[in-house]
This record gives structure tokens, sequence and C-alpha cells, in this order.
């Protein structure tokens, strides 16, 4: 006879420490699910329900919330609030008011406030800036002429949360993302909160360039290596301080249907354990060789 098991799972403490985040702003998944900007409340409900939540979305609940301290939510060091005068009430919506301007010591992702636009329905729309247009961008683009002249959509996936559209030119970021695609991008409001190894529209004074990151900025003094995924681009550095808006790349439009390939990847891999090797360690010495 099998006894009933009288155990009860042990719900991690990061965990924990997310219901406690939602029980001081006074969330549910529902309500968590349209300010984060997330599509379904499929991932809260599991993270509710006692699965450990990833980085990129803890950075999306300290970027949503940023006077909740980032030790005590990963780590449990320290208090929750990040000072005893922080506020109790929810942190306001991003898309409203990005951030302060940035100082040569800060982090903010933007150097001055980003306007949206809505609809006749009062929904944010998604301004997308084709190749023509990006010149006069990051001098202009929140003057009401400059944003006459580019086009507003909607797209399904895209309905809660700010996001901008950019046409790609130029082949560095190939075979991930092809000239002429279109990449859909969201706000990073703190460059010390941005993902490692994701891909980002960086703009500055001079251009509008697309590359991986692949390490946090800490402090707008230090110097940032952008990468191609083309490795026939190499990577170089840019003063972080040169950084006026930083957008993460969250999805991308594309009319480049690939062919079918008549090799594959896992093709590739079954061939090299059929001659004997580890496909984790062939993994680990390709990984080694990218180019710095």
């Amino acid at each position: 006879m099998k006894c009933a098991d009288t155990q009860t799972k042990k719900i991690p403490a990061v965990v924990q420490r997310v219901q406690q985040l939602f029980e001081h702003y006074n969330l549910n998944a529902s309500s968590a699910t349209k300010a984060l900007g997330y599509s379904t409340t499929s991932k809260l409900y599991s993270i509710l329900g006692g699965a450990e939540p990833s980085y990129p979305t803890l950075v999306d609940f300290l970027t949503q919330w940023p006077n909740i301290s980032a030790d005590w939510l990963m780590l449990g060091v320290g208090p929750m609030l990040r000072s005893a005068t922080a506020t109790d009430a929810p942190a306001p919506k991003p898309t409203l008011n990005l951030t302060k301007a940035a100082s040569q010591k800060g982090v903010s992702g933007f150097d001055r406030i980003l306007t949206i636009t809505v609809d006749e329905e009062g929904k944010e729309t998604i301004p997308f800036v084709p190749v023509l247009a990006q010149a006069g961008y990051v001098r202009q683009y929140n003057e009401p002429v400059y944003k006459k002249q580019l086009r507003y959509y909607r797209l399904p996936g895209f309905e809660f949360g700010t996001f901008c559209a950019f046409e790609v030119f130029g082949d560095s970021m190939e075979p991930t993302i092809n000239h002429r695609d279109i990449v859909i991008v969201s706000p990073v409001e703190r460059l010390d909160l941005l993902t490692p190894g994701d891909i980002y529209v960086v703009v500055t004074e001079e251009s509008v360039m697309l590359k991986r990151i692949r390490e946090r900025i800490m402090d707008r003094s230090e110097m940032v290596r952008l990468y191609s995924d083309n490795p026939a681009v190499l990577p170089y550095e840019l003063p972080a301080a040169d950084i006026g808006q930083l957008w993460r790349v969250r999805g991308y439009l594309s009319t480049l249907i690939p062919s079918f390939p008549e090799i594959t990847a896992e093709r590739i891999f079954q061939v090299i354990e059929t001659l004997g090797f580890d496909r984790a360690e062939v993994r680990r010495h390709l990984e080694e060789q990218v180019p710095e």
C-alpha cells in the first residue's frame, strides 16, 4: 500500500519573494501581466505556482517596480524596498515617463522623456522608423513635424506595453536578422538591467545601430562593446555616455523565407556523435571560438 505523501512542496525562496512583491503592490497574475506588458498570464501563473522566474523576468519586475531592491529580489539580501522613503504605491507605467535626464554616472536608458502615441481607442500604437527616417530620429523623434512623417501600427502579440519598429539596413546581424527586416523593440529604462546576450537597437547622436550586447552597463563612464552576428564584422567599443536610447529587440518581421537546408545543424551534430565526438564538448569549443 502506498502511503500518502504528507510533505508539501517547498516553494523556492525567490518565488516567495515574488509573491511578497505582488502582495505589496496588491497585484494578481492578471493585473501584473498587464503592467509588465506580457501578452498572456501563463508565465506569471506558473511562477506563482512555484516555478522559479528567469533572469529576464526578474529584470522586468525591477524595471516596472524600481523601488524594489535587486539584492532582495534576486538574492534575498536586505529589505524589499530600496529606501525607507520609497513609496508603497506601484511605479507609474513606464510608457508615460520613461526616464529622467541621464547623468554621466547614471544608468538610465533614455536621455530624454519619450512621448507615446495612441489611436482613437486610447491604445498605444507602434511607430515605424524606416531607414530613410533614421537620420533625423535622434534629434527629432519627439517633434510633432517628425512624428507626422512616420506610420503607426498595431501588431498581434504587442498589444500591451510600449514598442517601436525599426527597419534594418545592412548585413551585420546576418544570419539572425537580415537587410530590410523590421525589428520590434521595447525601451530599456536602465542600462544596468539589460539582458546580456540579447540584441538591441543602439541610438547615438550619429546613428541607429542593431547590435548584440553581452555585458550589463553599470556606469555611463565605461565603454560598451557591441557585437555583430555576422562573423565578418568585427566588434567595436562605444562610450556608454554616447548612448541616447537603448531598445531591446522583442521580435522581427521578415519577408525572407529560408529555403529548405540541405544539411541542418541537428544532422551535423548527429554526424559528429557518429564520429565519436561529444556534442556538448563540440558546442563548448564553438562558443569559446566566438570572435572577441
